[in-house]
């Protein structure tokens, strides 16, 4: 059974089925999908597989579905980089699943797609074609997202719309930085212009990764040779986090299969050219040395927006050589 991607977006709970494919080429929705599911039932536990482990261990992934807890009688299912490969065990675990859900994540399926076939043609399953949005939906994104923010010009909607290529993905990171910078909700047009602008954030990025991977004459090195715009800040705490956050969920992927597929598993995906510096980064730091970091930018969050007359390109810089000590530490 097919439903309309935009119907779920409105109301999540349109999810009847105990089986649903998310399918297409707009990785920014199944993203916003998965975590409306997560926030729809918070206290259900949700297992995460990539296709290949199921394919390779079959027989565990029906001991899992089919293992039914005195203490949790509902669980849902996350399989990632689905396809034809997988549409036999589908079968078979179809009619067996009762309280548990099964939700598969697919890259773009052609109309011959077995599986997409087998989802959209049946009636006790569901599949949900995910389409690149147009101009006019991540227009409406922007103002729902933005709704209360003083400044939401015409020129400024389209800068946004025009910096995302109609990429959710995209649009939703555009929006947080929006959010974080501008915290009084007035936007002016001059710094959403230089933060749409990513030449200009170029230097700090590079510091970070050199800072991550533990690299103290480079990151010494551009550190003396760069100046912070102090409006960006709490970005450049945002930036960090981010880096952190996905070593933590590539962390967690690995307890499950090798550095390599975590990395690949990944979504939003590492892009191709920064890989390299990820793998590094990846060998340089751990949980503990990552929770360290995250309440030191917190407690330097606090302190720049509490604090207007501090030098905040000091404590920045600070902060880099302090990661970069501890990536060697």
């Amino acid at each position: 059974m097919i439903y309309k991607s935009y119907l779920i977006e409105q109301n999540i709970n349109l999810i009847d089925k105990n089986l649903f494919l998310f399918f297409g080429e707009n990785i920014g929705l199944k993203n916003e999908f998965k975590n409306k599911i997560q926030l729809s039932s918070k206290d259900v536990p949700i297992i995460k597989y990539v296709q290949e482990e199921i394919i390779k261990n079959e027989e565990s992934f029906f001991d899992e579905i089919l293992n039914i807890s005195l203490f949790e009688k509902e669980k849902f299912y996350f399989i990632e980089q689905s396809n034809d490969k997988i549409l036999e065990i589908i079968k078979k675990i179809e009619l067996k699943i009762q309280d548990s859900k099964i939700f598969l994540f697919a890259d773009v399926l052609e109309k011959k797609s077995k599986l997409r076939n087998y989802f959209e043609k049946s009636k006790n399953i569901g599949a949900v074609p995910c389409y690149v949005d147009n101009e006019m939906s991540i227009k409406k994104i922007i103002m729902e997202t933005l709704k209360g923010f003083k400044g939401l010009s015409s020129q400024n909607v389209n800068m946004i719309i025009n910096n995302c290529n109609l990429d959710r993905l995209k649009l939703n990171n555009e929006l947080n930085k929006i959010k974080t910078l501008f915290i009084d909700k007035n936007i002016e047009s001059n710094k959403l212009e230089a933060l749409m602008n990513p030449k200009l954030n170029d230097n700090f990025y590079l510091i970070k990764d050199e800072a991550l991977k533990g690299n103290k004459i480079k990151t010494n090195e551009m550190l003396g040779n760069t100046i912070f715009d102090d409006e960006k800040n709490i970005l450049y705490l945002s930036a960090i986090n981010q880096r952190l956050n996905k070593l933590q969920e590539t962390f967690e992927l690995v307890k499950l299969t090798n550095l390599e597929t975590a990395i690949n598993t990944l979504k939003p995906p590492i892009f191709w050219k920064d890989k390299p510096s990820f793998i590094e980064q990846s060998k340089k730091w751990n949980s503990d040395k990552i929770k360290k970091v995250l309440n030191k930018t917190y407690d330097l969050e606090i302190k720049i927006k509490s604090s207007p007359t501090i030098n905040k390109n000091i404590l920045i810089k600070k902060m880099l050589v302090d990661i970069c000590e501890l990536a060697n530490a």
